[in-house]
C-alpha cells in the first residue's frame, strides 16, 4: 500500500483511533497528540507492502500508546525522587543564617591559612579532595601514620580556633604553631 492510502486509511479510521487511544491512555488530549504523533510518523515512514492497513495503524496507535504510558510512569517516578530530595520552604537560610554561615566560612578559611603549609594540603586533599590517606602520604613525602597524626592536628587546630568565639585568626594562627611546634620535636 502507498503512502497516500495509508494516510487515506488513517483519516478514515481517525475517529476509532482516537477512541482507542482515549481508552488506553485516559485523557483525550493524551489521544489528540499521540493520533498527531502518528500522523507524523505515517508522514516519515517507508513501509512495504501492508495486507490490513486499519490493523498495521491499531497496532502503531497501541504501541505509541504504550510506550507514553511507560514515559510517563518514568516521569513521575523521578519527579517524586526530585520532590524527595528538594528543601522544604524552612529549610533554605534566611538573611541571618546566611550571613552567620558566611562569617564561620571566613573563619574557616582563615583558620585554614594559618595553619602550616604542610598541614593545611594535607586538610585539603583529604576533606576537599576526598584523596586518601595513603595518596597523600606519597605526595608529601611521609608516612601514612605521619599524615594521620598531620590530620589529627590539623583538626584540633580547627575545633580549638571555632570553639573560641573571640580569638582572632592570627592568634589561632600562633597557637596553631606553637601546637604543631610541642608536638614535632
Amino acid at each position: 500500500m502507498s503512502e497516500a492510502g495509508l494516510e487515506r486509511v488513517f483519516m478514515e479510521q481517525r475517529p476509532m483511533i482516537l477512541r482507542l487511544l482515549s481508552a488506553r491512555l485516559g485523557s483525550r488530549d493524551e489521544a489528540e497528540e499521540t493520533a498527531q504523533e502518528l500522523w507524523l510518523r505515517l508522514q516519515d515512514a517507508r513501509p512495504g507492502p501492508i495486507s490490513d492497513p486499519a490493523a498495521y495503524l491499531f497496532r502503531m496507535a497501541c504501541n505509541l500508546a504504550t510506550d507514553r504510558r511507560i514515559a510517563a510512569g518514568r516521569r513521575g517516578v523521578r519527579e517524586k525522587a526530585w520532590q524527595a530530595v528538594q528543601p522544604e520552604s524552612g529549610e533554605y537560610p534566611d538573611a541571618e543564617r546566611g550571613l552567620i554561615a558566611r562569617g564561620e566560612l571566613q573563619r574557616v578559611g582563615s583558620l585554614l591559612d594559618a595553619m602550616p603549609e604542610r598541614m593545611r594540603d594535607a586538610l585539603v586533599m583529604f576533606r576537599v579532595e576526598q584523596r586518601p590517606q595513603k595518596a597523600i602520604a606519597q605526595e608529601l613525602g611521609m608516612s601514612l601514620s605521619g599524615v594521620e597524626k598531620l590530620l589529627g592536628r590539623a583538626y584540633r587546630q580547627l575545633v580549638a580556633g571555632l570553639a573560641d568565639p573571640v580569638m582572632e585568626p592570627a592568634a589561632q594562627g600562633e597557637r596553631g604553631q606553637h601546637e604543631v611546634d610541642c608536638h614535632e620535636r
